[in-house]
């Protein structure tokens, strides 16, 4: 039986979690007041839209409420998923998951909390951006990381540089020279292409490498990649908006912090509540002034202003002048695979942040099997369970024999962490973490699960 779910708001956020969803057997309705947006998903996506106010009490009881499984709440505007989140749970919806800007509902304190109005998952895009950029900065690497199982398991990715001993080399000959390798290529991106790599694929000098590595291990895989760690001191933050405000505060009394921010009135409204960090008025785009500010010894620059063509340029400039680590952030996902040849260390979007966590939320109501989506990349990462009565197992295969479109990536097993090669075992009741291309996912899915 398909799931229903009602998505309010057919923004970036919206389109591409509705775009995620049709993929999958679910019955999907879109809701919004914008044609624009409203005939985007009619013209690309399997769903039924309907054009007006998402909080409408009118427009909301034109859906039978009690057989929807979810309610997304995404529009901008709080208030507006405020309201079309109570209503919806008064009506019945049985889930209800709501985006929020406004921080202050995470307070203990707070007089208003989403639970009031039926919120049982709330997404914070500006602070997923915040954390997973934080997390970057604190590591002192100049990579992706992407946490699994706690942060036990990690997915690095990271440019290869010509000091790199891998390039030139086969995967294949990389695994035999040192079977018991700290890490596992998942996905190769060379200039415009996203592949899952076969064995006999030639690591290239220039791409971008996706492993999967215990999170003890992140130091070994960069210096395979040629990019060692190195100690972060001095941070700087284009852009004093709501990411950039967020990051400071969490940064400023571990790091020495600048803010560059261009709108006076702005910089002056937010300085006092950033004590710690220093506030320059200035032009993150202009090459005099970053000069003037030593931007080449920067250990770790930030890029988060509320203008992507700001944000690509200044990131831009930072890595020509000698900036050690350059973190991007980008909203519009229609960006993502373009920027990734710029040359910047680390790319964020709050957006697909927040299409993840949602994600997340509604396969967790499902079976033994969780997905994590990698849209930005065009892969899926499987979360499985081997049943003892899985094809895998009933007809005696071998790593060596699954197909190459999925990498089994890590196998827990007993609470420990293997990261498989092709003298690996994988025995029933092991939980494997699988990538593959998203059409590929469910015969994955079907090779060691029983249905």
């Amino acid at each position: 039986m398909k799931l229903k779910i009602v998505i309010i708001g057919a923004g970036e956020v919206g389109f591409n979690l509705a775009k995620s969803l049709s993929r999958e057997n679910y019955d999907i309705t879109v809701i919004d007041n914008d044609p624009k947006k409203c005939n985007r998903i009619k013209n690309n996506l399997d769903a039924h839209v309907i054009e007006g106010d998402g909080a409408s009490q009118r427009i909301l009881q034109e859906i039978q409420m009690k057989e929807v499984d979810f309610l997304l709440a995404l529009t901008r505007i709080d208030e507006i998923n405020l309201v079309a989140s109570r209503i919806s749970k008064k009506m019945g919806a049985k889930h209800v998951i709501s985006r929020l800007r406004n921080t202050e509902y995470l307070h203990k304190k707070a007089i208003i909390t989403p639970e009031q109005f039926g919120i049982e998952f709330v997404t914070y895009p500006e602070k997923a951006a915040q954390i997973e950029i934080e997390n970057l900065v604190r590591r002192s690497s100049t990579v992706e990381v992407q946490e699994f199982k706690d942060g036990e398991i990690l997915m690095v990715g990271v440019n290869l540089e010509s000091s790199s001993p891998l390039i030139g080399r086969t995967l294949e000959n990389v695994t035999i020279s040192n079977p018991f390798t700290a890490h596992k290529t998942v996905l190769i991106n060379r200039k415009d292409d996203f592949f899952i790599p076969n064995s006999d694929d030639l690591y290239k000098k220039d791409d971008h490498i996706y492993f999967i590595a215990r999170k003890n291990d992140i130091e070994s895989v960069q210096t395979m990649a040629g990019k060692p760690s190195f100690n972060v001191k001095n941070v700087m933050i284009l852009g004093c908006g709501k990411i950039g405000r967020l990051l400071a505060k969490s940064l400023q009394d571990d790091y020495n912090v600048k803010m560059i921010e261009k709108n006076k009135e702005k910089a002056k409204k937010f300085s006092p509540n950033l004590s710690n960090s220093l506030m320059l008025i200035g032009d993150g785009l202009d090459i005099e002034f970053l000069e003037s500010e030593n931007i080449s010894d920067v250990d770790c620059f930030v890029s988060a202003t509320e203008n992507e063509q700001t944000n690509i340029l200044a990131a831009l400039l930072a890595k020509h002048y000698g900036a050690k680590q350059v973190i991007l952030h980008i909203t519009t996902t229609n960006y993502l695979k373009s920027v990734r040849r710029i040359g910047a260390d680390a790319i964020v979007s709050k957006n697909i942040s927040a299409v993840n966590e949602v994600l997340n939320v509604i396969r967790s109501n499902e079976d033994n099997v969780e997905i994590h989506r990698f849209d930005d990349v065009g892969v899926e990462a499987i979360d499985v369970i081997v049943d003892e009565n899985s094809k895998y197992l009933i007809n005696s295969m071998k790593i060596e024999d699954i197909p190459n479109e999925y990498s089994v990536s890590a196998i827990i097993r007993n609470s420990n962490i293997i990261i498989p090669n092709y003298m690996t075992e994988i025995k029933s009741g092991d939980e494997l973490l699988i990538f593959t291309k998203p059409e590929d996912a469910q015969s994955a899915e079907n090779l060691f699960v029983n249905r």
